[in-house]
């Protein structure tokens, strides 16, 4: 009798273990859509460097950064505004919004600026230590600290930065440095997002994401300006627009279904399409110390999940 409504001691696991298995099984599936949101918006990213790297061509970077930011805006506030929205512009986190905002900037503008120098495989191959600043802060951000296994993953993944950017050869061009700080900055907005996941919508993150570069670059652009010298280079400002809008918004909503440990490893898969974009487009070979440095990021990178999976399970 008791077995049967669960009032006996015997019983209750038996439920405990029925609840408990549809938890875990909606838990793991929303990891894995967070992880196939954050690899589409990688893909998106890649295609943004890559379109911005070529308008550098024509155009000053701050007018690139302008470019990017003011056509995002305006392509969001057609999909995500007050009107169809009522309250999309309230959030809980000002100030949060705000320095999150203004990382972002920081690091697009850093890396427009670094992509006229330098390969797109050099750029995204030290962009690779964000992963690894992701996990030392997830601490101090998140309360999520990490082992001495992932911190040795860590201190290798650095190492595989440095084989890229060969401090040691005394060529270390100067451009590697905005790389490296825009790594940092963008390192802070990844976790600053997952900050924000619990607080403000999708909708309501993208659009302060790109209002203050629009604002800011706005504000700049006329001292850079240049005349777009024809269609192509319109509609090359059009895309880098619509792919750093919609690769954020793909990005703020993988954080909701993820933790930022889970995803951060993840941002390996834009190696792919960087490698691929810089030969197609502009016909760059990458290094041999690129990509063994790359190889030992993204080694690095893999252990961090593998332990993060491991962790999870336990």
């Amino acid at each position: 009798m008791s077995s049967e409504t669960g009032i006996g001691g015997s019983a209750q696991p038996a439920t405990n273990d029925v609840i408990a298995v549809p938890a875990a099984a909606l838990a793991a599936r929303a990891r894995l859509k967070g992880i196939g949101l954050m690899c589409a918006a990688l893909a998106c990213f890649a295609r943004l460097d890559a379109l911005a790297k070529w308008l550098g061509a024509y155009m000053d970077p701050m007018q690139v950064v302008w470019t990017r930011y003011t056509t995002a805006l305006v392509m969001i506030l057609v999909i995500f505004n007050p009107v169809r929205i009522p309250g999309v512009l309230v959030t809980r986190r000002p100030w949060i919004q705000a320095i999150r905002s203004a990382l972002l900037f920081a690091s697009t503008a850093l890396n427009f600026i670094a992509l006229q120098f330098l390969q797109l495989d050099q750029t995204v191959s030290i962009m690779f230590a964000t992963p690894f600043i992701v996990a030392i802060l997830s601490g101090p951000f998140l309360g999520e600290w990490i082992g001495p296994r992932r911190w040795a993953a860590v201190i290798v993944g650095f190492l595989g930065v440095l084989v890229v950017t060969r401090p040691w050869s005394g060529e270390v061009h100067w451009a590697m440095l905005l790389s490296m700080t825009g790594a940092c900055c963008y390192a802070v907005y990844n976790l600053l997002t997952r900050m924000l996941a619990g607080h403000d919508s999708a909708a309501t993150t993208s659009i302060y994401s790109v209002a203050f570069g629009a604002v800011v670059a706005t504000a700049l652009v006329p001292l850079v300006w240049t005349t777009p010298p024809g269609l192509m280079v319109v509609a090359g400002m059009v895309a880098i627009g619509f792919f750093g809008a919609f690769g954020h918004w793909l990005l703020i909503t993988a954080h909701g279904y993820a933790p930022a440990g889970v995803l951060a490893p993840f941002i390996y898969t834009q190696i792919v399409w960087m490698v691929s974009l810089g030969w197609l487009v502009f016909a760059q070979v990458p290094a041999a110390n690129t990509l063994a440095g790359a190889a030992i990021v993204i080694a690095s990178g893999l252990y961090l999940l593998y332990r993060e999976r491991t962790l999870a399970r336990a």
